[in-house]
């Protein structure tokens, strides 16, 4: 098969065509380690667990002080982070969500959260059990949200009404006034009348804007670019316990974006969250390379499945398709293994800034670099505490992923990944908005971008599978903001790995163990075949082939040259050169 993709302005191309002959791995190969001969004999001699330790360690010169080597994700959250009242974030697990995906809570578990919210504000629970203002924020606007515009079924259910009818009056004299706000804006939700929600305003100029705004969201409205935009950069970054009051009432903040994503984000709210904090930093540095790949993984990790992108990058780096990658060290609401946490174990430094991550890109030794957000945009990463006690996803979730942290020269791409069918085409808006030449979302397990060479299962749920791609790419070398409709070529293709000769496998399972995440994707770049090394090798191959990549024409070719950048030693020496050089860069 020469393509995949037709000359045709628009297209849907499912591979459901007859299995092709691609080469085979061979289990016995040897591996032929080039460049770099001491640390290639040094590698093949190692187990991948000792790998660990010494590549990163003795052969690199990393004092074992220096490395932080939890196993665990979840050992990455900050202990500086205060922890959210348990009680109070499951109801928000079922309410603060979309208008079909919204559960009720039944009488009892209405009960025990009204109870729990007003003992928290009484005063009577400390330490962990105390309900934070962020969640009294976000579980009262979607009360509130459910109130004035969801569906009959997932509006209030009788428990709730009831929870409500015992506990609101006793709650309205001891809730600050922000909160009374988010729960009753117009006084006329909860059955006892007030004025504080009519009359209430905020304190400061940034919150009096951020209440306006909270007024349409809140109504179930939408809200314009500039008006999104003008909220963020006022609010952002948070300052939490600020002495002068600078800082915004975290309660409202919360009930703004969990509001925001339960009503469903329209494009042009996406759009501001997309680009509000493009010019934190000044103008993003201009990497000299004639391709660049922006890969936008869920920022909240795996939890289950081996997560391949970072072995993916240091192999598409072999044949000068750079990538950057980027995220953060620990993410809620899943808070899985992430591409920091990998680096960070295996002693790279992950402090890197934009101009820093450039130059590793431009590094003919290395050609792919991660950017930490706490680094390329201080505003967004200063939300990462709050957004645990929002419980769900924000808009971020999804708008972080597109994001260009640093230009090229030559063309460029965004891969990301998504779960929930709906944000496949938002997600290639924003790209189109980006400029870049291509842009592709993939369903990959757990919403990541890894493929998979599983078979999809006979009983599989509605929707879109795992496997499925859409995306858009273009032959021209001008920006995309440039080009007509019609110079655009867009796709879609579900992806059975098994049509391009690959074994049928499951997953290799995880389970937030990091240092099984690497072990996996070590022993793949050490040319060992088996789940891993074939998804590392379609998630190259068939990433370049989508994307339009020079030499990715024929998909088989594609996988082919993925191989060889393994099989060569090239890869693991990529990802060993960016561990050493990362440590050096000032």
């Amino acid at each position: 098969m020469k393509s995949l993709l037709s000359s045709q302005p628009r297209l849907s191309v499912h591979a459901t065509g007859p299995r092709h002959n691609l080469p085979r791995p061979n289990p016995q190969a040897s591996l032929q380690f080039n460049p770099d001969r001491r640390i290639a004999r040094r590698c093949c001699r190692l187990t991948v667990k000792s790998v660990l330790d010494s590549a990163t360690i003795d052969q690199l010169g990393i004092p074992s002080s220096d490395i932080r080597n939890p196993s665990v994700s979840t050992s990455y959250r900050s202990s500086k982070l205060p922890n959210p009242n348990q009680t109070v974030l499951d109801a928000q697990a079922r309410v603060c969500t979309g208008p079909t995906q919204t559960r009720p809570l039944d009488e009892p578990q209405a009960f025990k959260v009204f109870e729990t919210i007003l003992k928290s504000v009484r005063g009577e629970l400390k330490g962990e059990e105390e309900v934070s203002k962020a969640q009294l924020g976000a579980f009262f606007a979607a009360m509130t949200i459910r109130a004035n515009a969801f569906p009959e079924e997932t509006q209030w259910s009788e428990g709730e009404r009831r929870a409500v009818n015992v506990f609101w009056p006793l709650l309205a004299r001891v809730l600050p006034p922000d909160v009374v706000f988010i729960a009753d804006p117009e006084g006329s939700i909860m059955g006892v009348g007030s004025s504080v929600g009519p009359q209430y305003t905020g304190n400061g100029s940034s919150e009096m804007r951020l209440v306006g705004a909270l007024r349409e969201v809140l109504a179930g409205g939408h809200l314009g670019y500039e008006e999104v935009q003008g909220v963020l950069r006022d609010v952002l970054p948070l300052r939490v316990g600020d002495v002068d009051g600078s800082g915004v009432s975290e309660a409202l903040l919360s009930a703004f974006l969990i509001g925001q994503r339960m009503n469903r984000e329209t494009d042009r709210e996406l759009k501001a969250y997309c680009l509000a904090f493009d010019d934190e930093l000044g103008p993003a540095p201009v990497a000299d390379v004639r391709s660049l790949t922006h890969y936008g993984e869920p920022y909240d990790g795996n939890t289950r499945f081996f997560r391949s992108t970072l072995f993916v990058a240091a192999v598409r780096s072999c044949y000068d398709e750079s990538s950057l990658l980027h995220g953060v060290e620990w993410m809620p609401p899943k808070g899985g293994i992430t591409e920091e946490q990998m680096l960070k174990f295996m002693g790279a430094n992950t402090n890197l800034t934009p101009l820093q991550a450039k130059d590793l890109l431009e590094d003919d030794e290395v050609g792919f670099a991660y950017l930490s957000l706490r680094e390329a945009c201080p505003s967004l990463y200063s939300l990462v505490g709050l957004r645990e006690h929002i419980k769900k996803r924000p808009p971020l979730a999804t708008t972080e992923k597109v994001q260009q942290f640093v230009r090229a020269r030559g063309k460029e791409a965004i891969v990301a990944g998504f779960y929930h069918e709906g944000y496949e085409e938002p997600l290639l808006m924003l790209m189109k908005r980006r400029g870049v030449h291509s842009g592709l979302v993939v369903k990959g397990e757990e919403g990541a971008l890894s493929m998979t060479t599983r078979l999809r299962p006979a009983n599989a749920s509605k929707g879109l599978p795992v496997n499925y791609c859409s995306g858009f790419r273009s032959s021209s070398l001008e920006s995309a903001i440039e080009l007509d409709g019609v110079s655009r070529q867009s796709f879609n293709i579900e992806v059975n790995a098994k049509d391009f000769g690959f074994e049928p496998t499951d997953t290799p399972r995880t389970d937030r163990s990091v240092s099984r995440n690497i072990e996996l994707g070590l022993a793949a770049l050490h040319g060992q075949k088996g789940p891993a090394y074939d998804r590392i090798v379609l998630n190259a191959g068939m990433v370049d082939h989508l994307l339009g990549c020079d030499g990715a024409e024929d998909v088989s070719v594609a996988f082919d040259r993925a191989r060889e950048a393994i099989d060569s030693g090239k890869a693991l020496k990529k990802l060993l050169n960016y561990i050493k050089i990362s440590q050096k860069v000032r």
